[in-house]
């Protein structure tokens, strides 16, 4: 009886244990009120425009506003400079160089200032295999970068720079199920297919 008596309370130790531990980790929705928090908060810090410009001038610099481009407001972009007129059409092969700032990190020590990652740094080595084929989600090197790093495209020129605030559904794909908003710094380069 003693013996019974045990193996229950520890298997009720057990359970509690196990409850406690799947109670402290956050559900999908819990991460993606988070993300919000975090993207909201960073927008704050700035001008923000809903409306692309009817005639697609854009205000350019560290202090332009960032423009919503998207309806859904997961993406948004300061453009830092146009770049040429040629706009990439389906297909063409767009070379780029970035650096992505965790906008969470950010959020949670109350900066915007945080240690970047990519690889603008090492421009000559690197952007050779960095790149996507514009429009063309279908392949592993678009897929990889999500499809929002293409969106400026859109409205931008070759040789364009911006900052673009990319929430994890349009991010890089390894950051889809995170829900950690990015800010990624982005210039685009023609290339050859």
């Amino acid at each position: 009886m003693k013996i019974t008596t045990k193996i229950a309370i520890g298997m009720v130790t057990l359970g509690g244990m196990v409850f406690s531990a799947c109670s402290d980790s956050k559900s999908y929705s819990d991460l993606l009120k988070e993300e919000q928090k975090a993207s909201n908060w960073y927008l704050a810090q700035h001008n923000v425009c809903n409306e692309i410009p009817a005639d697609s001038v854009f205000e350019v610099g560290e202090n332009a506003p960032y423009y919503r481009i998207d309806p859904d407001g997961y993406i948004y972009m300061q453009v830092l400079k146009v770049g040429d007129r040629e706009i990439p059409k389906y297909g063409d092969q767009v070379y780029f160089t970035f650096t992505r700032y965790n906008i969470q990190t950010m959020y949670n020590n109350n900066t915007l200032k945080v240690e970047g990652e990519g690889n603008q740094d090492d421009f000559l080595n690197s952007v050779g295999d960095t790149y996507f084929i514009y429009g063309n989600y279908s392949i592993s090197s678009s897929m990889k970068f999500g499809s929002g790093i293409q969106k400026p495209l859109s409205y931008l020129g070759y040789n364009s720079e911006v900052n673009i605030l990319l929430k994890s559904y349009y991010g890089f794909q390894s950051d889809n199920t995170t829900c950690i908003p990015f800010l990624v710094n982005t210039r685009y380069f023609k290339g050859e297919y």
